[in-house]
């Protein structure tokens, strides 16, 4: 409870400052929707020349569209401390991190905010309800928990990727841009259903990256898709998992990276 309200205080502190100009926060914000809209709209226009793929219609693909868009969104607001480590490195700053009373990992969490990144947010949960409002998913508690639970899934799983990142920061100082293949490029290959790809694709997305599985699972159960693509429903029911196992091996590895620091004196 003490690590939860500190990091309250933190986030508040992070708002405070970057509503400090208030104009450039909005322009900001409606900038970052602006950027997801145009993104959606790009795939609109692939359904206008083809009606569907691969089986999938237009909003079926707007509902993976705006669940992966929100665990994007949401994981860069987070957990943008990860995604800029980088300047800790660079900086020096990361000795002092490490003379704190406090665990490196929670501190490189709580160090950013991006409250701007609700326009992200906000354009990825209108396209889902829009997608909803057009397919007759039938919604029980069941399916909202575990629809729930596939977001938050999704935010870890890409928070995860954001330590990788970070972590290899140690070694490199500066963050390896190969870590955008699974991120930006993460977001674009988890707004088409995985049925498109080569066989070799979907199994290294969903047994060594589960990008599949936060993603494109969930949403065969939501959708009601999965007898007929012939994929195991135990499987499926547990797919959303996958995101959390690998925040947990990516905090092992964070772990891992800070043991062979060898700070900016060496």
């Amino acid at each position: 409870m003490h690590h939860l309200s500190l990091y309250l205080h933190f986030v508040k502190l992070r708002i405070r400052s970057q509503m400090e100009y208030r104009l450039s926060f909005i322009v900001e914000l409606f900038a970052q929707a602006s950027i997801s809209v145009i993104d959606f709209f790009m795939i609109a226009l692939l359904f206008n020349r083809f009606k569907q793929l691969a089986g999938w219609s237009l909003w079926e693909v707007g509902f993976l569209y705006g669940m992966i868009g929100i665990c994007f969104a949401v994981a860069e607001m987070i957990g943008r401390g990860f995604d800029a480590f980088e300047k800790n490195i660079v900086r020096g700053d990361f000795d002092t991190i490490l003379i704190r009373p406090l665990g490196t990992f929670y501190q490189v969490f709580a160090n950013e905010f991006l409250l701007r990144r609700l326009g992200r947010i906000a354009q990825a949960l209108v396209v889902l309800l829009i997608a909803n409002s057009q397919l007759s998913v039938q919604w029980s508690l069941t399916k909202v928990g575990y629809l729930l639970i596939s977001l938050m899934s999704g935010t870890c799983f890409f928070i995860g990727l954001f330590v990788i990142a970070a972590t290899s920061c140690f070694w490199t100082v500066q963050s390896i841009e190969v870590i955008n293949i699974f991120t930006h490029g993460g977001v674009f290959m988890g707004s088409y259903p995985f049925s498109i790809y080569r066989w070799w694709f979907r199994h290294f997305f969903t047994f060594i990256v589960p990008l599949a599985c936060v993603n494109y699972f969930p949403a065969l159960f939501l959708l009601g898709k999965i007898e007929s693509l012939g994929v195991s429903p135990i499987g499926v029911q547990l797919a959303p998992f996958a995101g959390f196992l690998f925040l947990g091996i990516t905090m092992l590895f964070w772990r891992w990276g800070v043991l062979h620091y060898q700070s900016t004196g060496h």
